[in-house]
């Protein structure tokens, strides 16, 4: 999948299937747009705090997500104020990477971006800032539904990411989502091939159905 497919012909499908809030928005970012992640969520629900209580493990919930990540699972954040925590950074991503995890997902923001960047380590972002959860935001539930950008992702669901954006495929649509997916790569070559050779937008739409 890496290889073969891309964020907008799974949102391609997505709508053919009634699916047309998969998206995140526009605002949700790879830190690096080289970078393609898919795997399957694993979900965090913060909930926004403004104190420290004492005698509590403020990253109690969030240590037990990312210790039992396995190989190409996404943590997926969702940040009830996203503009006031970063709740992902170096130390999160090294503990995710070394289990094998394909990258991170979260509505806040994220923090480290250089150290990221140097790993390698699939990053999708609301935006970039050095706030701790710390006082600020805690993890309250793991792998419940959460709505994060604005989709509603359950632990499970196929999350795939690349330049373009971020989509969120449900588990009980995925097998028709991807049966989709590959009939229309299918098409979209040939597609392609055609508008290559000189043939008419028109002719190549009314022959193949795609654009």
């Amino acid at each position: 999948m890496r290889q073969t497919l891309f964020s907008a012909l799974l949102s391609d499908c997505l709508d053919q299937v009634g699916l047309r809030r998969q998206a995140m928005p526009s605002r949700i970012r790879p830190l690096d747009e080289a970078k393609t992640m898919v795997g399957r969520a694993r979900t965090g629900a913060y909930m926004e705090v403004y104190h420290v209580e004492e005698g509590v493990n403020p990253y109690d919930l969030e240590i037990e997500l990312i210790d039992t990540l396995k190989p190409d699972e996404i943590p997926v954040f969702a940040c009830s104020n996203p503009a006031r925590v970063a709740p992902w950074g170096e130390l999160l991503s090294t503990a995710a990477q070394v289990r094998g995890a394909a990258g991170a997902v979260m509505d806040g923001c994220v923090r480290d971006i250089k150290a990221i960047r140097e790993m390698g380590f699939p990053v999708f972002h609301g935006g970039i800032a050095p706030l701790d959860s710390k006082g600020r935001a805690r993890v309250m539930a793991i792998d419940v539904p959460v709505e994060c950008g604005g989709v509603l992702v359950s632990s499970g669901d196929l999350v795939f990411g690349d330049a373009d954006g971020l989509v969120v495929v449900p588990q009980d649509a995925e097998a028709e989502v991807l049966r989709l997916a590959a009939e229309k790569l299918r098409g979209e070559k040939d597609t392609l091939a055609a508008l290559r050779a000189g043939t008419s937008l028109r002719a190549v739409f009314e022959k193949y159905g795609i654009l």
